[in-house]
């Protein structure tokens, strides 16, 4: 029986028609159960490049499809991670305000038509199911535990007019104890609060990182204006209050501007208080059902430094988080659902591993892609891979690590990975500015062999393996001082352990790292800049590579590095517009008296993303209908001399920006000579 889940919004990549606030409708994903296992997930952002994609699912369903050698036909179930009821409700607030809409829809038939577009075929209707938001969070966790029995609670922003749930797993069942109401909901009591932090929607973890640099006490007491604790586990929020209390005693922070001692107070204080409240729920929960075992889901279960607090509580002997536990995971859940309900239980195991997404493929491709770049790129085939990475790394390094299938969820967990040495404090600053690009202060995860693991960590007893980088925990004092790249202010790491038998390469880079410098941890963040989700495929990670300080790109068995293209190499690039790109040209007053041309590159998912561009380059990119050269778009519009140079150059910058796609023309009939590296070249580069 094949069980199709699905997450994500109603429009297609390149439209927009059905314009849901992204708060609702974000993290699409699909996920395949044959029989009660996952064989095959991945998240749409990963294959359509939108972080946090609000688009339907159509790539990641393709993906899980043709992993399995099916077809849309073959599969038992599709079922969508939200109930119809909420779906319509949604489409009928699209239809009230949107007067362009000239028929009411509904959810049901929307998703026919659209799966039936894309896949070429028709659907039977009986085979499209709905399941509840929440519900599908928490059989997503208590599923993939591994626990006979389990208090489950699933907390989020919002879904079906909710904002949580707590449940009682037992067996192959669960049962609902209680449900949260939107208006307690937790995900938008944090959202409320860091907006004068100069955050928003997805930057949750970054507040959650700033915490540690503040006091909570500074707005113990303003915090807890907002939300009331009641008896048997209850509680209130008064969301109403946040900004009147705040507005005039916080500076609310803009975009760019520094982060001051109040905001890093009042991230401290929001910390405190979502603990405060979660601990509570669950303390009662913990003593009314006389489970001693938690599973975690739901977007507030990315809270790292939550879930440690938790599991260092000593309230439950065990406590399970699931890896994918915001919007993605529902599809996970879905699927799960569907699944129980055609008679497939789950096999009651704990999951080990979410390497179900794409595979980099057998050597011979990964050369052939490798050899595509060999103008930009200088490579070769390394007899001991994890050795010579871990000799780069203890020398300095900080390298792109591209293996196996990618990690379903938003951890890189050793397929995707950026990673270098974890001792030198100065490598956090280097990789946060020349290659995330993104805030100072923003933590690093370390992985270390699992066997090693209570040598520099402290976990609490029984909790001896933590794959997924999901709990933040303590690092012990006296090794904080030689970690000094991944131990964040507070002595704490969000750490990751890894298993010889789930991940063997990876634990082969750990452990060659270990036999060169004594230390069996390494630092490892997702292989990403700051405006692009994490790589998928390998094509992803070369042009990820080349536009980012990386120094090393290592995929499979080969080890690169850059070269400085020559400029016919430059100008031989294709270049396309990805599918969700929209150009703009208006005309605007640049002063009282007078009015100019002006052009922008826009995208299908943000409406507020404008980014400018010369009006001689929206000339020639409007001209493009598919792949061309670089050399040829340029000739076609008469571009010479230093003006070709100059929008050559923007073209480079808006490929950093993901805005165009440049790749090779077409792969190479033989390896060039000059692309590989030598045994010489490569000891002197060392």
């Amino acid at each position: 029986m094949l069980c199709l889940g699905f997450s994500g919004g109603l429009n297609l990549v390149h439209e927009n028609p059905y314009e849901i606030p992204k708060v609702f409708t974000h993290d699409g994903a699909a996920v395949l159960v044959e029989n009660g296992e996952v064989v095959a997930g991945i998240e749409e952002e990963r294959l359509n490049r939108i972080k946090h994609s609000n688009k339907f699912p159509t790539q990641s369903m393709r993906f899980c499809l043709e992993s399995r050698g099916a077809r849309i036909q073959d599969v038992d179930c599709m079922a969508f991670y939200a109930t119809e009821e909420y779906c319509n409700a949604l489409l009928n607030r699209l239809y009230l305000t949107r007067p362009e809409m000239k028929k009411l829809l509904d959810t049901k038939s929307l998703m026919i038509e659209l799966l039936g577009r894309e896949f070429q075929c028709d659907i039977d209707p009986a085979k499209v199911t709905f399941v509840r938001h929440h519900m599908a969070h928490a059989v997503s966790a208590f599923a993939l535990s591994g626990f006979d029995k389990s208090l489950v609670l699933a907390i989020d922003g919002y879904g079906d007019f909710l904002s949580g749930l707590a449940a009682r797993g037992d067996g192959s069942s669960l049962t609902e104890i209680e449900t949260y109401p939107q208006r307690k909901s937790l995900g938008v009591f944090y959202l409320e609060v860091i907006q004068f932090i100069g955050y928003g929607s997805f930057d949750e973890y970054k507040v959650m990182g700033l915490a540690p640099y503040g006091d909570p006490a500074s707005y113990r007491e303003v915090m807890r204006g907002f939300y009331e604790l009641l008896p048997d586990g209850g509680y209130d929020l008064h969301l109403e209050r946040v900004v009147p209390a705040l507005l005039g005693r916080v500076e609310v922070r803009k975009k760019g501007q520094p982060f001051t001692q109040q905001h890093k107070d009042l991230a401290a204080s929001l910390q405190e208080a979502l603990e405060e409240i979660v601990l509570h729920v669950l303390r009662h929960h913990r003593e009314s059902t006389g489970l001693d075992n938690l599973c975690l889901a739901g977007g507030v279960a990315h809270n790292c430094t939550m879930n440690g607090k938790v599991m260092y509580s000593g309230m439950f002997d065990q406590v399970f988080v699931q890896p994918a536990a915001h919007d993605a995971g529902c599809a996970l859940g879905a699927a799960l659902l569907a699944s129980h309900a055609g008679g497939r239980p789950t096999p009651r195991k704990r999951i080990e591993h979410v390497y179900w997404g794409t595979d980099i493929g057998e050597e011979s491709e990964v050369l052939a892609e490798l050899e595509r770049w060999s103008g930009f790129l200088a490579f070769e085939r390394s007899p001991n891979v994890a050795r010579e990475t871990a000799q780069l790394m203890s020398e300095g390094a900080v390298v792109g690590w591209v293996q196996g299938r990618s990690e379903f969820g938003p951890r890189a967990l050793g397929n995707r990975s950026i990673v270098a040495d974890p001792r030198p404090a100065e490598n956090k600053a280097r990789i946060n500015q020349m290659v995330k690009k993104r805030e100072g202060y923003r933590p690093f995860a370390p992985s270390v062999l699992e066997e090693d693991v209570r040598e520099f960590f402290e976990l609490p007893d029984g909790m001896d393996s933590l794959p997924f980088m999901i709990f933040v925990v303590n690092v012990r004092e006296e090794k904080r001082g030689l970690l000094g790249a991944i131990t964040h202010v507070d002595g704490t790491a969000r750490v990751q352990t890894v298993s010889r038998e789930t991940n063997p390469r990876y634990w082969d880079l750990i452990k060659a790292f270990k036999d060169i410098t004594g230390v069996p941890v390494l630092l490892n963040t997702s292989f990403n800049n700051n405006v692009e989700p994490i790589v998928d495929s390998v094509e992803d990670s070369i042009v990820s590579f080349l536009t980012t300080g990386l120094d090393y790109l290592v995929v499979g068995d080969f080890v690169a590095k850059k070269r400085t293209p020559a400029w016919e190499e430059r100008l031989s690039l294709t270049v396309s517009l990805p599918p969700y790109v929209k150009l703009h040209r208006t005309r605007s007053f640049i002063s009282q008296s007078g009015m100019a041309a002006c052009s922008e590159v826009g995208t299908s998912f943000d409406s507020q993303l404008r980014f400018p561009i010369s009006n001689e380059l929206c000339d020639l990119l409007m001209k493009l209908d598919g792949e061309r050269s670089l050399r040829e778009l340029l000739a076609d519009g008469g571009v010479k001399g230093d003006f070709e140079q100059r929008l050559v150059k923007e073209v480079e910058d808006l490929w950093v920006e993901r805005l165009v796609r440049l790749r090779p023309a077409a792969p190479s009939q033989a390896a060039d000579p000059g692309g590989r590296r030598s045994r010489k070249e490569k000891s002197t580069s060392h």
